[in-house]
């Protein structure tokens, strides 16, 4: 989906780039972001079966940030220069799932069709991004 993302994210979605942990080469990734002022809110997925078997894996994106946390963010309106954290406190895990669990998004229909059986309805689309919430890794891009 990147190369087709890339010129212009549809709302609640973006591309995200990261610097190689190892390379130093700029490594992007589409991901759904949702901007909430200076603040842009995301999650990185994991599979359930690793969730659950190895729940200390990440993905590479996740890795790099950790390493370097200045990311760039391509979104609707704009790219925008930043720094990447995980989510660790109450209030701000509180924020984050507000804006990533209550947002739905046309486009977020196509997505919940891939995921989930039957037609996509705006609760079903809430339930799964609050699935994806509580498996996930909640990141918070701080934007300058």
């Amino acid at each position: 989906m990147l190369p087709l993302l890339e010129r212009r994210p549809p709302a609640g979605y973006g591309v995200l780039t990261t610097t190689g942990r190892r390379t130093g080469i700029p490594r992007s990734k589409c991901v759904r972001v949702i901007r909430r002022g200076d603040r842009a809110y995301l999650v990185a997925l994991r599979p359930p079966h690793l969730a659950v078997s190895r729940p200390d894996a990440v993905q590479a994106w996740v890795l790099n940030m950790r390493a370097d946390p200045r990311v760039r963010l391509r979104i609707g309106d704009g790219a925008f220069d930043g720094a990447a954290f995980e989510i660790t406190g109450a209030p701000d895990l509180a924020r984050a799932r507000a804006a990533i669990c209550d947002t739905v998004y046309p486009f977020d229909y196509g997505e919940c069709l891939l995921h989930l059986r039957g037609v996509p309805t705006r609760s079903k689309i809430r339930r799964l991004h609050r699935y994806w919430f509580d498996t996930g890794i909640p990141v918070v891009i701080r934007l300058n």
